[in-house]
């Protein structure tokens, strides 16, 4: 261990964001060590990257992929200590020698370590927007009863950040802001024939015009739920309301979002399309340092375009739209049942038209209530996990 270096804990460290986390720090050994990585499924990948960058612990989901690894790693002389599970998840988040937290999980399964991390008055650099969708008020009131710094990593999120004045957080009409710009790219059905939906295939889905990503994000792009689960995220973060929050198409992905003010003033954040700007934005903050990320050439691109959102086309826009106005449990539903359908339609079990009618037949059957504390929030996810499977179970008969 070499002193006065950050350590870093990167939850997720194989997937997408996780890789880039790894990429961007390995560019400045002289201020960041890794000292956590975690994976769920991709254990010979988890593997590889202990090997490259030495951490002193590894996560992964349960005994027998902890035994395997810890033996592969002892045998390959590396002195990585392997955790298991969500306990082990929450360890490293927590940790007392950790100064910087990745939350990168996707999904549900985020939310205890990234919370872990937040009481444990760490820097966290959030990626997972599931935890603010599913618990944005005990999140936000765990943030302010800790020391933790919280700063978002998703493109958009970033954006708004660096277009934001100091002091948002006392409300943006006292800064003089009148409204959030949330730019989507509109996936790959930005332009197809409405008629022609019901038929794309998972890898159809998955090929964005512009991004890298996960599977699962790369559907929550191309339905545009994951810009619902954004203007949700936006309103916890940037403490707005869901009509303070509009979603304009920009399919160049060039603008990550802006910032209208009162006098008519738009500040936009641009840049090259590729995660690891907002990661080394965020990790090395107030400062700037190298991402390895190529300039932007505005005359290569040539043109910004706009639009507005369609909202038969993408259905869960609005639905998601709803879900933050109802507020309460509402959105962790909205998340529960995004991710059931969404694995669904990965598996071929459903159309891809059907993600949404499952989402919002979930929500119409079971009311939002009040959360009051994490288990209401829980078994409100648990719910509609269920809700959606029955769903599932009967569409397969």
């Amino acid at each position: 261990m070499v002193s006065g270096l950050l350590q870093a804990t990167v939850l997720g460290a194989t997937g997408s964001i996780g890789l880039s986390t790894l990429d961007v720090i390995a560019r400045h050994p002289e201020r960041y060590e890794v000292f956590a990585l975690t994976a769920f499924s991709r254990i010979a990948e988890l593997r590889i990257l202990c090997r490259k960058h030495r951490p002193r612990y590894a996560v992964v989901p349960d005994g027998g992929n902890a035994r395997e690894l810890q033996s592969q790693l002892d045998s390959d002389g590396i002195r990585t200590r392997v955790l298991v599970g969500e306990g082990g998840l929450s360890e490293v988040a927590a940790h007392p020698e950790v100064d910087v937290v990745m939350a990168a999980i996707v999904g549900a399964a985020g939310l205890s370590p990234t919370l872990a991390a937040v009481q444990a008055s760490k820097r966290v650099l959030l990626a997972n927007k599931e935890a603010l969708v599913m618990s944005g008020a005990l999140f936000m009131q765990a943030l302010r009863d800790s020391d933790a710094v919280l700063l978002p990593i998703d493109s958009e999120h970033n954006a708004i950040f660096q277009c934001l004045p100091g002091g948002y957080s006392k409300g943006l009409s006292r800064v003089g802001v009148r409204r959030i710009l949330l730019t989507a790219s509109g996936g790959p059905f930005r332009q197809m024939p409405l008629e022609q939906l019901a038929a794309v295939s998972p890898d159809q889905a998955c090929a964005h015009p512009n991004w890298s990503m996960g599977r699962k994000i790369s559907v929550d792009s191309a339905s545009m739920m994951n810009k619902g689960l954004e203007l949700i995220e936006a309103c916890w973060l940037f403490d707005a309301q869901p009509d303070q929050v509009e979603v304009v198409i920009h399919p160049q992905s060039v603008i990550h979002s802006m910032v209208d003010y009162i006098d008519g003033s738009v500040l936009a954040q641009l840049g090259n399309p590729d995660m690891r700007t907002p990661i080394a934005h965020a990790l090395a903050w107030p400062e700037r340092i190298d991402s390895g990320v190529s300039a932007l050439d505005l005359l290569q691109t040539g043109r910004l375009d706009f639009e507005a959102p369609d909202h038969l086309r993408f259905p869960c826009l609005r639905i998601a739209r709803q879900a933050a106005q109802d507020g309460g449990t509402a959105p962790a539903m909205l998340n529960a049942a995004n991710e059931v359908a969404v694995d669904a339609f990965l598996k071929g079990r459903i159309r891809f038209t059907e993600i949404a009618g499952i989402i919002e037949g979930v929500l119409n059957k079971e009311a939002s209530v009040p959360t009051r504390c994490l288990a209401d929030v829980l078994a409100a996810d648990a719910q509609a996990r269920r809700l959606a499977s029955r769903w599932l179970h009967d569409h397969d008969r």
